[in-house]
Order: C-alpha cells, then sequence, then structure tokens
C-alpha cells in the first residue's frame, strides 16, 4: 500500500502547496462497519487545507481517485477517508506478490542475533515450565530469520552447584547402582526422582532436629544430608577425580533424556554453553569495574554496586573470599557469548521472576561501557498454570513435559477418532497425525498469548477443532489441500482474468497481503502471538469464503481457476505461520 502514502504526499503538496513527510500519512485498516480497505486520517492535514476534516478528506479523496486506477471510490466520515480498491487490484497482488513461491521471505538485513533459551538444570527434568520457554524460544529465533536476521539459537546449561550435588548424592546414598538402563526410565526422569528423595530425605532430618529443640533455621543448616551436599560441591569444585566421574555419569544420563524430549518438541539449538564451563567467567570483569570505578570494595574485601542512583539498590558482584555470584558468572558468560559471535542483538528468554536481575545485569555492563550491551534485551514471559493449580518443583508433583506431549497426543487420538476424520488412515498415518495434533495444539494455545501475560493451560481446550486453536488451523489447511486435490490443481497454468469480486474473496486477499508485514512486526516485538493470532484470522476467512462461495462448482473455468489460486495461496501461507510456531500442518485429516 506504499502507493497510497505516496500519493496521498503528492496530493498534499499539489493541493495546498505544502511539502510534509510521507511518515505523517497514517494509514490503516478500514473499520468493519465502514465501506473500503485502507483509511487515510485527515486531521492532520487540515493546518494546510484550512477546512474541516471532511471537506479536507473529499478533496484528497477526489485528487487519489482521479490520479491512481487502484483507487475504485471513497467515502468521508468525520476525520478518516476511506479508500475502497478496484477489483482487478486485488487480483493483480493475489498474481503477482501473493502467489510468489517466496512471499513473505525478507531479505537477509546483515544483522546477527542471538537466541537464549531453554536453561534446564541437570537435576530434573523439564516441566511446562520450560515448554513455554522452549517454544517461545524457538519461535522468536524462526521469526527472526523470516524477518532477515542471521540468528544463533543458544541453550545455557545449569550443570553445577548445589542443587545437582543434591541428586547425586542422594543417588550416591540410596540408588543401589541403579541406571536408566535397569530402571527402565529417561535418564532426566531417573535423575529428577533422586532430586525429589534428596529433598524428602533432607526433610525428615530437620523434622527430627526441631523435635530436638534446634530452630527451624538450625535444622535447616545443620541437617547431615545438607552438609555433605555442600561438602561434595566443595569437592567438585576442588576437582576431586570421583565426584567429577559420578557428576559426568549422572548429567550424561540427564542429556541423553533431554535430547529425546527435545527432538519430540522438535526443539535445536546451534551452541550449547555448560554453567561448568563458564562458573568462573566474570572475575577479570569485576577487576576491570574496579579500575574503571564502576564497582567499590567493602571492608569484608567483597566486591559491589551502587544503583541506587538508577532506583535499583546496591548489588554484591563478588563474595569477600573471591567466589563468584550469579551475577558475576553472567557477566562473564555475556561476555563470552559477544566475544564468540559478536552479534548486534542477544535476547535471553526467561522468566519473569528474573526482571530484576536483568535489570541490573544489562545495567552495570552498559556502566562498563560493552557498546554491544545496548543490543540486550530480556524476553520475561508469565507463568503457566493448569486448571489444577500451580506447578511445583521440588514436592515431585511437577508437571512433565514428556508426560504433557504424550497425554496430548491421546487427546488429539481421542478427538479424532471421535470425528471420524481417519477412517481410511492406515496405523503410521494415524500415529503422525496424532502427534501433529497434539503437539499442534500444545504450541499454538502456549504461543497465542502475548509473553509477558501469565496463562491457565487447558488441555482439553487447546484441541477444539472449532476454537481459536491449533487444531482449527490444521483442519483448515487440510481442508484447502483437499480441495486443490479434487479440482486438479496445478494441472493448468493461471491467468489472471477481469472478474467482479465477493466480499469474502476480498477479504481473504486484503488479509494474506499482510502476511510480510506481519512477519515484520513480529520480529520487533519478539512476539510469535502476532503471528498466531493473524493465521488463525487467515484461517477463519477462508472458511468463510469456503462456505459463502462455490469453489469446484464455480460457474466459469475462470472463475474456478481463481478460488483455487486463491485457496493454494492461503494454504501457503497457513503453513509458512504455523512452521514459524514451530507448527506442522496435515496435508489431510
Amino acid at each position: 500500500m506504499n502507493f497510497i502514502a505516496s500519493l496521498t504526499f503528492q496530493a498534499i503538496k499539489d493541493l495546498y502547496q505544502v511539502k510534509v513527510d510521507e511518515k505523517s500519512v497514517n494509514l490503516q485498516e478500514t473499520r468493519k462497519e465502514f465501506e473500503g480497505q485502507v483509511t487515510i486520517v485527515t486531521f492532520p492535514f487540515t493546518k494546510y487545507s484550512k477546512k474541516s476534516p471532511e471537506q479536507t478528506g473529499s478533496e484528497i479523496g477526489d485528487y487519489l481517485v482521479a490520479h491512481a486506477a487502484e483507487i475504485a471510490s471513497y467515502n468521508v466520515i468525520k476525520g478518516f477517508l476511506n479508500l475502497s480498491l478496484t477489483d482487478s487490484f486485488w487480483l493483480q497482488l493475489l498474481d503477482t506478490e501473493i502467489s510468489k513461491p517466496d512471499f513473505g521471505e525478507i531479505p537477509k538485513n546483515g544483522k546477527r542475533v542471538m537466541v537464549e533459551y531453554s536453561s534446564p538444570n541437570t537435576n530434573k527434568p523439564l516441566h511446562l515450565g520450560h515448554v513455554r520457554n522452549n517454544l517461545l524460544g524457538f519461535s522468536v529465533a524462526a521469526i527472526l530469520e523470516a524477518a532477515g536476521y542471521e540468528v544463533i539459537k543458544t541453550n545455557l546449561v545449569n550443570d553445577r552447584g548445589i542443587h545437582i550435588c543434591k541428586s547425586m548424592l542422594a543417588w550416591e546414598k540410596y540408588g543401589k547402582g541403579e541406571t536408566p538402563e535397569s530402571a527402565g526410565l529417561k535418564g532426566d526422569k531417573l535423575v529428577g526422582n533422586y532430586y525429589v528423595l534428596f529433598d524428602k530425605e533432607y526433610k525428615k532430618e530437620v523434622d527430627l532436629l526441631k523435635a530436638a529443640g534446634k530452630s527451624e533455621e538450625e535444622a535447616k543448616r545443620e541437617a547431615p544430608l545438607m552438609l555433605q551436599a555442600q561438602e561434595m560441591l566443595r569437592q567438585w569444585e576442588a576437582g576431586d577425580d570421583e565426584v567429577i566421574d559420578l557428576w559426568k555419569r549422572m548429567n550424561s544420563w540427564v542429556y541423553d533424556g533431554f535430547e529425546e524430549t527435545y527432538e519430540k518438541m522438535g526443539i535445536t539449538f546451534d551452541k550449547v554453553y555448560y554453567e561448568s564451563n563458564t562458573y568462573l567467567l566474570g572475575k577479570d570483569i569485576i577487576e576491570e569495574g574496579l579500575s574503571k570505578g564502576v564497582f567499590f570494595r567493602k571492608e569484608d574485601n567483597s566486591v559491589w554496586i551502587d544503583l541506587t542512583a538508577d532506583g535499583l539498590d546496591q548489588k554484591l558482584v563478588l563474595r569477600g573470599d573471591g567466589t563468584s555470584v550469579y551475577i558475576t558468572q553472567d557477566l562473564g558468560t555475556a561476555q563470552l557469548k559477544y566475544d564468540d559471535y559478536r552479534m548486534d542483538n542477544s535476547i535471553y528468554v526467561v522468566g519473569n521472576e528474573q526482571d530484576y536481575h536483568f535489570k541490573v545485569l544489562f545495567l552495570i555492563l552498559k556502566k562498563l561501557g560493552k557498546s554491544w550491551a545496548e543490543g540486550l534485551y530480556h524476553l520475561s514471559y508469565g507463568m503457566v498454570d493448569l486448571p489444577s493449580g500451580k506447578m511445583k518443583s521440588r514436592e515431585g508433583t511437577v508437571v512433565d513435559a514428556d508426560d504433557l506431549m504424550a497425554e496430548m497426543i491421546d487427546t488429539a487420538k481421542l478427538r479424532t477418532e471421535e470425528l471420524g476424520k481417519v477412517d481410511d488412515f492406515s496405523e503410521e498415518e494415524k500415529g503422525g497425525l496424532y502427534e501433529m495434533i497434539g503437539l499442534g495444539a500444545l504450541k499454538y494455545f502456549l504461543l497465542k498469548v502475548e509473553p509477558k501475560k501469565r496463562l491457565l493451560f487447558d488441555p482439553n481446550e487447546s484441541i477444539d477443532f472449532q476454537g481459536h486453536t491449533g487444531p482449527f488451523i490444521q483442519y483448515t489447511h487440510a481442508r484447502i489441500k483437499s480441495v486443490l486435490t479434487k479440482g486438479n490443481y496445478g494441472t493448468t497454468p493461471f491467468s489472471v482474468q477481469p472478474m467482479s469480486l465477493e466480499a469474502s474473496e476480498r477479504d481473504l486477499i486484503k488479509e494474506l497481503a499482510k502476511f510480510t508485514d506481519i512477519v515484520k512486526g513480529a520480529a520487533a516485538d519478539y512476539s510469535p502471538a502476532v503471528i498466531a493470532n493473524y493465521v488463525y484470522e487467515v484461517a477463519k476467512l477462508y472458511n468463510k469464503f469456503y462456505h459463502e462461495v462455490s469453489i469446484l462448482k464455480a460457474e466459469e473455468k475462470s472463475l474456478k481457476e481463481f478460488r483455487l489460486n486463491l485457496s493454494a495461496a492461503t494454504a501457503t501461507v497457513i503453513q509458512k505461520a504455523m512452521r514459524l510456531l514451530g507448527i506442522q500442518v496435515p496435508e489431510r485429516m
């Protein structure tokens, strides 16, 4: 629609002898209750015309109709000039842009961006919170790539620390040599069971100490299991061979389990960083900050930064004994990632409970004079709840990612078979379809909500073939493919011919035409929800078109060809948009 903005700019110049910035021409989609497809806001131009918004709109409207064959008519409502574009314009747009194989693909912009997501701990399996994190990070990466960026997908694995030692110690004390193979369990689940067991046994010890007269704080600090876990961490940091061997063995079990989950979820990474390799980083940056006067040292030798002038507080960046805190290693890891890839932007996909941490981290890097810190962004997302209540981790009631995906696939099977949609499918085809629908439902439900919002995930609501869901969009795609097959689409070349469009046809073409701008907007906002809600609108409009006009029994051959062409273009946009959400669409169902 750039030609409308350019022509409006020319109209103002010719009508009122004034040059305005082309960006001041505000184009909007015409509201559904008014006639037209494009609306120009005329209020800003009254200062040049010295006339009312209505008169100004009429003058500009007359000019546009006279100078652009693509504009059929206009109407003015208060300060809004509503333009109706010719049917030939929409037909030409479908033929020359929307139907091109590369429609929606944006040229490379020469910029590099890193998206870090997942960031699991190696003491337990992935859970529902991780599912939202992974789907969000993977989708944002795909959207940025579609918007022309070079993207590096990274995962920073938290593979060390006291919580890891807890599961190691519990296995050592109570495991009796159990392995994933002997237990018949995925490795991450086996290790997670020992983390839960540690907590259970630790609570027993705390209760015994409290019964013996200790305060709760004393009991928690003095419980033998906690003291042993802390000793194991010291041994790990000292490089004790036996502890390191146990750590490597149990982590390898977890990585095998994670890989299986990631594969099922359709998630990949280009680079994996491990905290065991990065936790000592950052100390050089602390020295650099001390020399620059960014940090200060207290009497106990600890190093701090005062951020009170920035509305934050004083922050510890190095303990008095010289050991790191989280912010120390995050400073070092941020520098390492930049040194490795020299990216223009770096996006951290992390839950909103870490909002303050990232404010502090980014501000410190800016105060240290790191020019690349301007490109850092925390993609903060809200908690996921289930109808039964909030997830918990240590009690062993966590909503396991593998179990959730399996449940979604089972529900998809049940719903699909109830509708009798797979009677002529082989068992293998059925299995593939159930997985596609179940995982599509899960992904779509979690991604259609703006990242910052907390959401309630209802598995049953997510698998509805008629609602605002992934399966509805998948079913629409399969419906289109069925129409194209029955219409022998692609066997003869299509040529644009003059014809009058039905409102549903015009609305669908107009919606498809937005796809490139939608991708750009989703990339700018780091929001898969923009794509998800757009593709739902496309599917709704296609179904309206499908029910209002005859495609295969159209009166004229050219009309049938046009409607098949419009159907094919719609299927392609749906497939491309859903791929940006990490969702596959079936050819039939």
